[in-house]
């Protein structure tokens, strides 16, 4: 393993403080989703991909996202209160070993929660560093294309490559995405690799989230609609 040292950009806008996350909630169904008060950034990812891990990173705690050894756990949409926004983390998917039917109900769930597209600022959809994107990750991509919702994707356990390993893996990733190098953040929940680029993209969401729509643009919005 190679301990990589982060490199700060130039002209970076300053990363959002998160003091004190909490618990909010956990959602099963549609009716039990919650209306967020502040900008919502939804955390997805395939099973066992680091997603309870990247939200203790940022959180600066260790337990408030539950970890597990066996992939598959999370099941439910469970929100977290991290100050200037929502956080939301989406039961993993592609998890081989459960049922059909209950990865039938957990894609039924995913795809409720995203159709509420008008309360999502935004999509980290984690992958892992390592390997190749799956055919899950492709659909994953491709369905928030479809929605219009933005997102970027978060590469995970960067800390398990070398730093020319890394550089080629999401040179490789992007390409099997189409996307460019620039629209991915490599981390590491383990050393804190990468925090600071992703608390940056954060500001800049909850920023834009918060900036007001002038009503020209809210025309030509309606205009493209129709």
């Amino acid at each position: 393993m190679y301990e990589m040292k982060h490199e700060k950009q130039q002209n970076t806008p300053p990363a959002v403080v998160i003091k004190n996350a909490t618990f909010i909630t956990s959602a099963a169904t549609k009716d039990q989703f919650i209306t967020p008060n502040k900008p919502m950034i939804a955390v997805c990812g395939k099973s066992n991909v680091g997603k309870s891990s990247f939200i203790n990173m940022l959180a600066n705690r260790k337990k408030l996202a539950k970890t597990s050894s066996e992939p598959g756990r999370t099941r439910l949409v469970n929100y977290f209160d991290f100050g200037e926004f929502i956080l939301a983390d989406l039961p993993g998917y592609g998890f081989a070993r459960v049922s059909k039917g209950e990865k039938i109900k957990w894609a039924k769930t995913l795809d409720s929660f995203f159709k509420d597209k008008e309360n999502i600022a935004h999509v980290f959809m984690l992958a892992d560093s390592r390997h190749d994107p799956t055919a899950d990750d492709v659909q994953m991509m491709e369905f928030l294309h479809y929605h219009t919702l933005p997102f970027t994707v978060v590469l995970t356990k960067a800390d398990k490559l070398s730093r020319m390993k890394l550089k080629e893996h999401i040179k490789a990733i992007a390409a099997d995405l189409y996307l460019t190098p620039n629209n991915m953040l490599a981390t590491s929940a383990e050393t804190g690799y990468g925090k600071e680029d992703v608390l940056q993209k954060i500001r800049q969401i909850i920023d834009l989230a918060l900036t007001p729509v002038e009503p020209d643009e809210e025309e030509e919005n309606e205009d493209e609609e129709n």
